[in-house]
């Protein structure tokens, strides 16, 4: 019933080579399409089909274009690529088997903005599937796109009953692709959705059925707006932005915490002027807001705003604010948890199985959640554990391909007993 694992190996060290940044995920997008058609799905629905319209923290043209050029060079379909223009990437597979009910599976597919590291003792540096863009799987993205296939393949091939979904989304380390995946139709008929990510501290052999710590997120680009003027002659014709940008990111840090629940400020990347002798016409901070619920987050981001203009003001600037990416909060319901531990437990390569996991920070997969959830479904988010060294997000980041196989077989089990049981 399930792939092999040499065949998930193979893929997922091809999904490493060739990682791209949110919406320019064009060569990975033409690879998982070109695997949907050998394993013979349904329907399948890519880019703008796969999509709403509500795409955030997309880049401009100019900045796509070049990765666009680089999949064709690497020899992604042709006719594939153009229904991909404009950064509209991503895709939804479905495979129809007669009466039973709609389950989703949602699984995350960009790279990062990251050099990988070229040491011997990196495994992918050292056998040689290093990354060849300049970007890197830091988070094991390409490992979730392989599980997504590799679940999707077992459940072609078994007795499974009713309507299976993947979507594999681009943009999640944007926080800008899970809200027009969730808004598309593809997800109004989903009773049941699972979603993963492999690792989270979870070692190889250790499952976790359901996450429930998301921290809800907003992601906001803040402009300041002033007026030059000669900061030795005239200092007084100026009307200083940098100033007014330090004003909001020290007081950012003074926002008053929420007596529901835990709150985050960052304030991660600023800047502004052009000389020094100038007085600074425009300055930025980008920067972003957590919280441990939706309400908590929508508190602090107002408070932000508040902090922002209130900064303008003392120093006669302008300000407007962006938002570029967010995510709510959300919960894994029981019923999935329960069913997503017991395949966990039955399977040979599964050490622990865990009800509940740990994420500590923000994903958006919690849009997809929320919306089962609100149309009366119910959904879960899993932690396939896989020894890696390095952390997330850093250069010597890799996943033990002995995750792989189990991954798919538990959440292919969990599929296929929750279409046969519908709790």
């Amino acid at each position: 019933m399930s792939v092999e694992r040499d065949h998930l190996v193979e893929l997922r060290r091809e999904f490493h080579r060739h990682p791209e940044p949110a919406w320019r995920e064009f060569w990975t997008t033409a690879r998982i399409v070109s695997e949907l058609d050998r394993i013979g799905v349904d329907e399948r629905h890519v880019g703008r089909d796969a999509l709403s319209n509500d795409r955030l923290a997309v880049p401009d043209p100019e900045e796509l274009e070049p990765w666009m050029e680089r999949a064709r060079e690497a020899g992604a379909d042709p006719e594939i690529l153009g229904s991909l223009s404009g950064g509209w990437t991503g895709a939804v597979a479905v495979i129809e088997r007669g009466e039973g009910p709609t389950v989703g599976l949602r699984v995350d597919i960009d790279g990062l903005p990251q050099r990988e590291s070229s040491d011997d003792d990196h495994a992918p540096a050292r056998e040689g599937f290093r990354s060849e863009t300049g970007a890197m799987h830091a988070c094991g993205h390409d490992a979730h796109a392989t599980i997504g296939l590799g679940v999707l393949e077992s459940v072609a091939e078994s007795d499974f009953s009713g309507t299976f979904k993947v979507f594999f989304q681009p943009a999640e380390e944007v926080i800008g692709g899970g809200k027009p995946m969730a808004e598309s139709r593809h997800l109004d008929d989903v009773e049941y959705l699972f979603a993963l990510h492999v690792g989270l501290d979870h070692p190889t052999g250790e499952i976790a059925a359901g996450i429930d710590d998301f921290l809800a997120i907003t992601q906001f680009y803040t402009t300041f707006e002033g007026h030059p003027g000669h900061a030795g002659a005239r200092p007084e014709e100026g009307r200083n932005a940098v100033q007014a940008m330090a004003t909001a990111v020290s007081n950012l840090y003074s926002i008053e915490r929420h007596s529901e629940g835990e709150s985050r400020v960052n304030a991660g990347r600023v800047g502004g002027g052009t000389a020094t002798n100038i007085v600074p016409q425009e300055a930025f901070v980008h920067g972003e807001v957590r919280g441990e619920t939706t309400e908590i987050r929508d508190y602090t981001f107002r408070r932000a705003e508040q902090v922002f203009e209130g900064a303008a003001v003392s120093h006669d600037c302008e300000t407007d604010v962006t938002i570029e990416g967010e995510a709510p909060s959300a919960e894994s319901d029981a019923e999935l948890v329960d069913i997503v531990r017991s395949a966990a437990k039955s399977h040979p390569d599964v050490d622990r199985a865990s009800r509940r996991g740990s994420i500590g920070g923000s994903e958006d997969a919690t849009f997809l959640m929320r919306r089962v959830q609100e149309n009366g479904g119910l959904a879960t988010y899993a932690c396939i554990g896989t020894d890696h060294p390095g952390g997330h997000h850093t250069a010597t980041f890799d996943v033990d391909e002995d995750s792989l196989k189990p991954g798919v077989d538990v959440l292919t089990e969990a599929v296929l007993e929750t279409a046969e049981t519908e709790p």
